[in-house]
C-alpha cells in the first residue's frame, strides 16, 4: 500500500462532521468500525469508549485543515507534529507473496497476502503501517496522522482544504496538477457554479432594471425642462 493513501485515513475521519449542518455520523461503534474500511482486524478492536476519543482526534485533525485552509501553514503544520508525536506509527517491511503460473507461492514476505511480484521475481517490499498496541483510536490517528504529513510534506500544506461550497465544509486533498481544486466533490462543484450563475443573473436583471429606472427619469427631467 501506498503511503499517501494513508492520507485517507485523516479526509474520511474529518468528514463525518458537518458543523454548519449541525450533523455527526459519528455516534456509534458501527460508525468508527466503518472508518477502517479493508483494515478488519483493526475494526474489531473498537469499543464504545473509541467513539469519544475519535471525535475528540477529528476535532484536532479539522483545525490542521483550517489553518491549511485559511493560509496559516505554520500553524498547520504545527498541530500536525503535535498529533505526530501524541500517536507514533510502527512502519515494518512488507512484501505481497509473488505467485507462480501454477498458482503456488514463488517467494514469501512477511505480513504478505495479495499476489504480486517484484525485482527478480521476489515479493513486492512496501513500507506498512503496523496496528498500534494501544487501542483502535490510537491505531487510526497515528495511520491518518502520518498520512496527512506524508502528503502535505510531499505536495505542500496549501493542498490541504475545506470545501468552498457553503455550508459544506468537507476536508479534502487537492491532487490537481495546477493546484486548482476549491471543493470536496464534483456535485459541490456543481452547485456553487449553479449559484454562481444565478448570482449573476439576478445581479444583471437588477443592473438591467436599474438601467431602464435611469433612462425614464432622465427622459421626464429633460420633458420638464423644456416646458
Amino acid at each position: 500500500m501506498e503511503l499517501a493513501h494513508y492520507s485517507d485515513y485523516a479526509v474520511r475521519l474529518v468528514n463525518t462532521e458537518e458543523p454548519a449542518r449541525n450533523k455527526d455520523s459519528l455516534t456509534s461503534v458501527d460508525a468508527v468500525r466503518a472508518l477502517f474500511g479493508v483494515s478488519v482486524q483493526m475494526a474489531r478492536r473498537v469499543t464504545d469508549g473509541d467513539v469519544t476519543r475519535f471525535r475528540n482526534v477529528r476535532g484536532r485533525l479539522r483545525a490542521v485543515f483550517e489553518a491549511a485552509d485559511g493560509g496559516d501553514h505554520v500553524l498547520a503544520v504545527d498541530l500536525l507534529n503535535s498529533l505526530l508525536m501524541e500517536f507514533p506509527v510502527s512502519p515494518q517491511i512488507s512484501g505481497h507473496v509473488a505467485v507462480d503460473e501454477h498458482g503456488g507461492h514463488a517467494g514469501h514476505g512477511g505480513r504478505a497476502g495479495h499476489a504480486g511480484q517484484g525485482e527478480h521475481g521476489g515479493p513486492n517490499w512496501h513500507i506498512h503501517l503496523a496496528d498500534h498496541p494501544s487501542n483502535a483510536s490510537a491505531g487510526y490517528a497515528a495511520i491518518a496522522c502520518f498520512g496527512l504529513a506524508f502528503h502535505l510534506t510531499e505536495h505542500g500544506p496549501a493542498r490541504l482544504g475545506l470545501c468552498q461550497a457553503p455550508p459544506c465544509r468537507n476536508a479534502y486533498l487537492d491532487t490537481s496538477t495546477n493546484r486548482s481544486r476549491r471543493y470536496c466533490s464534483d456535485r459541490c462543484a456543481t452547485r456553487a457554479n449553479v449559484a454562481a450563475y444565478r448570482a449573476r443573473k439576478r445581479l444583471e436583471a437588477e443592473e438591467s432594471a436599474g438601467s431602464g429606472r435611469s433612462a425614464e427619469e432622465a427622459q421626464e427631467s429633460h420633458a420638464l425642462s423644456e416646458r
